[in-house]
């Protein structure tokens, strides 16, 4: 099977120039909203960077930032500390991408989590990695793998569960991970379970490559329609989601016009580009 994902490795060290000063290329770039860290990676770049991780064998955390993700971080410590340590960060929601744009550091474009999950069981069926689906509700995870082998019929799940995010769970999560061997782990519990999830677990868990997916496999296995391409193109997916879910007013609320008036209000006195 073709993989879909370049060889190409994608260099994070900072390049002195010969005035002395140090500039980086748009691939090593990584900027900053509200304090919360985003790299400017196109998406070939992540997968070529994924592919690298995961011939690594060490354990790495991607995070996919949108903005509720930013306005989680102003108000919570440890997420907020979770999401500098992660080993890549990228843009998923349309409203990162504008902000990054009036604050003078434009981003390239963005990585969803629905995206991601389909790239990531093209790259694991053509590299025979393991994959185990985490999270959802009942059943949900199960149908996600379902679909993903459907597509991809040599994708291997090491396993799916639904379970818990809570941390009296984690000891049984962990010894049925551990059991399962996967190479990628995705985690579906949410912001900001899911990533926190990862970080208490992953130095135990070892896993090459754990990503938080949030509503992915609500997506990919048909449970919840995802908004028409046009409509994501243009950045009104929020819309969409409160239309057809409009459970989730409070989450949109807090994803659309509070990150706003956060950006608008403070993000220039912490947008400047971060060097790592």
């Amino acid at each position: 099977m073709l993989s879909l994902v370049s060889s190409r490795r994608i260099i994070v060290a900072v390049k002195p120039t010969n005035a002395s000063s140090q500039t980086l290329t748009a691939a090593q770039r990584r900027i900053a909203i509200l304090g919360v860290g985003i790299d400017d990676v196109t998406e070939a770049e992540v997968l070529a960077r994924l592919d690298d991780l995961l011939r690594s064998g060490r354990p790495h955390h991607l995070v996919t930032i949108n903005p509720e993700f930013v306005v989680e971080a102003q108000v919570n410590p440890a997420f907020r500390t979770m999401l500098a340590r992660a080993d890549l960060s990228t843009a998923d929601g349309f409203g990162i991408l504008l902000a990054a744009r009036y604050l003078g550091t434009p981003l390239r474009g963005r990585v969803t989590g629905v995206d991601l999950t389909w790239h990531l069981a093209a790259l694991c069926a053509d590299r025979g990695y393991r994959m185990f689906l985490l999270g959802a509700a009942p059943g949900v995870a199960e149908a996600t793998a379902n679909v993903l082998q459907a597509r991809y019929p040599q994708l291997v799940i090491a396993g799916t569960y639904a379970g818990s995010p809570q941390p009296r769970h984690e000891p049984f999560l962990r010894q049925m991970i551990h059991a399962a061997h996967p190479d990628v782990l995705l985690v579906a519990y949410g912001h900001p379970h899911q990533d926190l999830w990862i970080a208490r677990n992953q130095p135990l868990l070892q896993v090459p490559l754990a990503v938080g997916v949030g509503g992915t496999f609500d997506y990919i296995s048909g449970r919840v329609p995802r908004a028409p391409a046009a409509i994501r193109r243009v950045g009104m997916e929020w819309a969409y989601r409160l239309v057809r879910q409009p459970q989730r007013w409070r989450r949109i609320i807090n994803a659309v016009p509070r990150f706003v008036w956060l950006v608008l209000r403070y993000g220039r006195h912490a947008a400047s580009p971060t060097l790592y």
